[in-house]
């Protein structure tokens, strides 16, 4: 069987390093040069990288990588992970106890997404140096990803041969993203009026005040099974001796509903216009899509192939619509139906982030098993 051929102590010195190179957002290059070094050392294979580093302000385009293949008549499918990783990400150092990845210091590990990667680059060796039969297969490592989803959204598709994908880059095991949320960017800029806070507070009108009035009367985290909302930077103020005349406030808002997403939004944004005219302040708030919401036809392509591959290979995975938005919502939206797939990491974006080399390699069986499966 294929997945005898997986060396996960290979596997685990892949996702070491990767980890160990420096790749915040908009500084993926390292890790760019890192894999298109790695897939050098097989002439079959095409290495591109897209001019998107124009619109995204990257230092790297997004990297595609196509493997032809040599079963030209089944259709080819790609798989999707970013290279850059949230912030604190720089000088990790990863520590390996007991069959676990974690970061040694006050760093995130960075699995997130870097465990896809890893287990893409094993994949490649299975591939490529055992007889086997698999389709053409495209690799798209995308940049910006935990910003805005910004590589996916300048990803050259005219580069992309292949039909459908699967995109690593979820937490759990053997779950399989068929639906997220579509989300918007909340902006907004309070004024009020400064003034003296010992000689003249009564002059003033604190925009903290308003701010913290206005994110009071909102309704956020879980509004229903299909809503969130969230406020996550408030900032403003200069001195401890002046009412404040500014602050800036971010959130987000994300739906699986389109209607209710709007319905929040326009609540966020009555409440804004209530509260600022009752203190005598100003408000400028913004709404930005950031992604549109995604749900796969569990009758689609895409999701067939994985449940025939979970078939052959007598797994139960499993079919669940998800909170997190990927560059798989916005590969669906532009006509590339994705499936976002679980790859076993834990507590992403904090730096107690963690991730089992078992887990990684009961993913990678997952990912061979749709390369290898007959549908």
């Amino acid at each position: 069987m294929l997945i005898d051929k997986i060396q996960p102590i290979r596997l685990a010195n892949y996702f070491t390093t990767l980890c160990e190179i420096d790749s915040p957002s908009l500084e993926e290059r390292s890790v760019a040069d890192y894999l298109k070094r790695f897939f050098a050392q097989f002439p079959e294979i095409l290495i591109e990288e897209d001019g998107s580093a124009r619109d995204t302000g990257s230092n790297s385009g997004n990297l595609i990588i196509t493997i032809p293949g040599n079963n030209r008549s089944a259709a080819g499918l790609f798989f999707n992970c970013h290279m850059d990783v949230i912030r604190p990400c720089c000088g990790v150092q990863v520590d390996f106890k007991e069959g676990v990845f974690s970061s040694r210091g006050n760093t995130v590990l960075g699995g997130d997404d870097k465990a896809g990667i890893a287990i893409l680059m094993e994949l490649t060796h299975i591939i490529m140096e055992h007889v086997v039969l698999f389709p053409p297969v495209q690799f798209i490592f995308t940049t910006g990803e935990e910003i805005g989803l910004l590589g996916a959204q300048y990803l050259d598709l005219n580069l992309i041969t292949a039909e459908y994908g699967y995109a690593l880059d979820s937490t759990g095991v053997d779950n399989a993203v068929v639906g997220a949320p579509a989300a918007v960017y909340v902006e907004a800029v309070i004024r009020g009026k400064a003034a003296h806070a010992g000689l003249n507070p009564e002059d003033g009108i604190s925009a903290i005040v308003l701010g913290s009035e206005i994110i009071s009367r909102l309704s956020l985290g879980r509004i229903d099974e299909e809503t969130t909302a969230n406020i996550g930077r408030i900032e403003g103020g200069s001195a401890t001796n002046i009412i404040p005349d500014e602050v800036l406030v971010k959130g987000e808002i994300r739906s699986h509903d389109q209607a209710k997403l709007k319905q929040v939004v326009e609540k966020f944004r009555s409440t804004f216009k209530e509260v600022c005219a009752s203190y005598g302040g100003r408000f400028e708030v913004s709404f930005s899509p950031q992604y549109a919401a995604m749900l796969l036809d569990e009758y689609s392509p895409v999701v067939q192939r994985i449940k025939e591959s979970s078939k052959q290979m007598k797994r139960n995975i499993k079919l669940v619509v998800a909170g997190g938005g990927s560059d798989a919502n916005i590969f669906n939206s532009r006509g590339l139906p994705t499936v976002i797939l679980s790859t076993g990491m834990t507590a992403v974006h904090t730096t107690s982030e963690n991730i089992s080399l078992a887990d990684m390699q009961r993913t990678l069986e997952g990912v061979v098993g749709l390369v290898a499966v007959t549908c």
